[in-house]
């Protein structure tokens, strides 16, 4: 599957769109960003049910600092509109291919869990704040 330019006007609907989508931040200026493109390209050919995904971090500036994207080349992977995975360097090819298996992985079910109670406020901020006396 040949890569996907992913722009601020389709970033959001490609990730909601697909179960798994990786996402390589780059510069045309970033030789390691060029050398993990080549990597990051062959490897997307052995997974053709996972959108790989590319953001011109000079072109698209809004969604690197939307990310904080601070180091180039960095990878993203989202599962189901989750970030599960974020983390700047190139990878080898093998490297890539064990990420992409660890993220297929990932219990899906368990994260949205994890997330929804840490959204929950926890038992000692629930709890009111205690009455002050009125002294004499």
């Amino acid at each position: 599957m040949a890569t996907l330019n992913l722009t601020k006007e389709n970033f959001d609907s490609t990730i909601n769109a697909h179960p798994m989508v990786l996402v390589d931040f780059w510069a045309q200026w970033c030789g390691p960003c060029r050398v993990f493109g080549e990597t990051y390209k062959a490897v997307s050919e052995k997974f053709p049910d996972i959108v790989f995904g590319k953001v011109n971090v000079e072109e698209e500036i809004e969604l690197a600092e939307d990310f904080n994207v601070k180091s180039i080349p960095m990878l993203m992977i989202f599962r189901g509109e989750i970030a599960v995975f974020a983390e700047a360097g190139a990878l080898s090819s093998a490297a890539l291919i064990d990420v992409i298996h660890r993220a297929q992985a990932l219990n899906l079910e368990e994260i949205k869990k994890s997330i929804q109670q840490s959204n929950q406020p926890t038992q000692s901020s629930q709890q009111s704040q205690p009455s002050k006396e009125s002294g004499s």
